[in-house]
């Protein structure tokens, strides 16, 4: 039996003997469940650890139309080789996965049964000062790049910089080089400065493909405030909100839970619109809980991040870190009166029109 039909019948079995669960909330629960099977499902930052099979069988588990996932960044060899290997791994499951280079590539998944990945790297650095390594990046594959992660690079400061300066002169290029190509630019990790500046210089809209709302995280470094939010959608930008726990709230497991994360989605859609609003996980497909320990996960990254960053154990919001992830998002939406053409929307026919607009059809 696939999981999530064990689940919806364990829950509806389990509502319906202790808590008294009516007919008609079955019955939406069933019909939340086939909305979100027909619609075109997109994870704006989906991670691997091995891609192995449990991990590709977890994939199947999410429902999953595409994902835009994170290659190597550090060096220029380490890029090249994360592409090779992503290469390799679609050759060897052709029935699972399908490389994304245009738009249309993510509804031939969905028809298809697969999932299309679409590479993209959280840093620049990769390409030093090399501006045409960007057409070479853009020919192997490549779709979105990050301009910076959370340190400052050649291009502009990221967002845990003590210093807030926006594009370099060279980032000015790199900008316009992107745009040329039809290359994504991400300003997930910006900084204040370098996100402005790339709003304000970039032919096409940027993104942010994970992040959430300072409004509702005030001092986060990772989180955008309002007038970024608005900035980002007014060209036609898109806004995925991350589902990592410890981002969208400071007591993750605790107080900080699914309805934190929907308070993060309601935010930005009354904000800039439900058109540019999409989600995102920022982690691996199976979720962090699985294989993740305090030494192997949490220690590591009080070392790598600033004390801003709030780094907490355990990061994960439980609705969250399962395969499911998504389905319990939809469910969240429509309980809080989104229409199923909005939630079709925010699952992904957004990060599709975008897509669109960016990388071509």
């Amino acid at each position: 039996m696939e999981r999530r039909q064990f689940l919806k019948i364990g829950t509806v079995g389990l509502l319906g003997t202790s808590f008294g669960a009516t007919l008609n909330q079955i019955v939406t629960r069933s019909s939340i469940d086939r909305l979100y099977d027909n619609s075109l499902v997109i994870d704006a930052l989906s991670l691997g650890r091995n891609w192995d099979s449990y991990e590709l069988k977890a994939l199947k588990d999410t429902g999953y139309s595409g994902i835009h996932t994170s290659l190597a960044n550090k060096t220029w060899d380490s890029a090249l080789s994360s592409i090779r290997d992503w290469n390799i791994r679609i050759e060897d499951n052709p029935d699972i996965f399908l490389r994304a280079l245009v738009s249309s590539h993510f509804l031939q998944a969905k028809e298809e049964k697969r999932v299309a990945v679409l590479y993209g790297h959280q840093n620049a650095t990769m390409i030093e000062d090399k501006i045409d390594r960007l057409d070479t990046l853009h020919q192997l594959g490549t779709r979105c790049i990050q301009l910076t992660y959370n340190e400052r690079n050649l291009i502009g400061d990221g967002c845990t910089e003590r210093t807030n300066a926006g594009l370099s002169d060279f980032g000015l290029l790199v900008v316009k080089r992107m745009n040329k190509l039809g290359l994504i630019i991400d300003l997930s990790h910006c900084g204040k400065k370098t996100t402005f500046d790339a709003i304000r210089y970039s032919d096409a809209p940027p993104c942010f493909t994970h992040t959430m709302c300072e409004a509702l995280y005030p001092g986060h470094p990772r989180a955008k405030t309002d007038e970024q939010l608005e900035h980002i959608a007014r060209n036609g930008g898109m806004i995925g909100i991350t589902a990592l726990g410890y981002f969208v709230g400071s007591d993750p497991g605790g107080k900080t839970n699914i309805e934190t994360y929907l308070n993060h989605i309601d935010h930005a859609v009354r904000l800039v619109g439900v058109d540019h609003v999409g989600l995102s996980s920022d982690f691996q497909v199976q979720g962090i809980r699985p294989w993740a320990t305090r030494e192997s996960w949490y220690e590591p990254r009080l070392k790598s991040f600033k004390p801003s960053y709030n780094v907490k154990w355990p990061p994960w919001i439980p609705e969250l870190d399962s395969t499911d992830r998504f389905l319990n998002v939809a469910y969240g939406l429509f309980k809080r009166g989104y229409s199923d053409s909005a939630i079709r929307k925010i699952l992904g026919l957004n990060w599709m029109r975008y897509f669109e607009q960016i990388i071509g059809l």
